[in-house]
């Protein structure tokens, strides 16, 4: 009787930390939500730009270490700051934005620090090519925002990619850089 109790005693323990370890649904917050990108201009200067229209969605299991996440960027929605620059970054020189109006990121790979994640790989599309991308995490936490009532995750992440490989060559036999460095301030609310 006392090993049934006991054996009864440790699979309702390993029951209740598997319900702990499930993953939680999380809504990207779009008003915390920004893409920002920067390139150098011949060296002088550095252009900016984000996209204003986004969604996506995040699971995210702090306890199992682990997570997805998959976010789309209206690229009609870039925003410089000069509609005559966002024009010239919508048309077929730069994102092609009538061809190719999504821009998208998927990952199901988190690497975490202690409790907290680090970086996320996935793949980035981009002009209709999609190719690996990882954002390594500045700063990354949860919580309980007094506002939603809601526990919210989130972070600012980064990486430089080399726009060439989607094939986003405009003007770079004229000196134009290559590389252009990602800026990602995330924030998403358990559902």
């Amino acid at each position: 009787m006392r090993k049934s109790l006991f054996a009864l005693a440790a699979v309702a323990a390993l029951f209740a930390g598997a319900a702990q370890a499930e993953s939680a649904d999380y809504a990207i917050d779009p008003t915390h939500t920004f893409v920002t990108f920067e390139i150098s201009h011949f060296g002088a200067a550095v252009n900016r730009a984000r996209f204003d229209k986004k969604e996506g969605s995040v699971q995210f299991d702090r306890a199992g270490k682990s997570g997805k996440v998959e976010i789309s960027f209206d690229a009609t929605s870039v925003n410089s700051g000069t509609p005559a620059f966002d024009k010239h970054l919508q048309s077929a020189d730069l994102f092609n934005a009538v061809a190719h109006p999504t821009i998208k990121f998927v990952s199901d790979k988190f690497s975490f620090k202690g409790d907290n994640v680090s970086e996320v790989t996935g793949q980035l599309t981009l002009l209709g090519k999609t190719a690996p991308i990882t954002l390594k995490a500045n700063q990354f936490a949860c919580y309980q925002s007094p506002m939603l009532k809601r526990e919210v995750c989130g972070g600012d992440f980064e990486a430089t990619i080399d726009r060439t490989q989607w094939g986003m060559n405009y003007g770079v036999d004229w000196g134009f850089a290559k590389n252009v460095r990602l800026v990602v301030q995330v924030e998403a609310v358990k559902q």
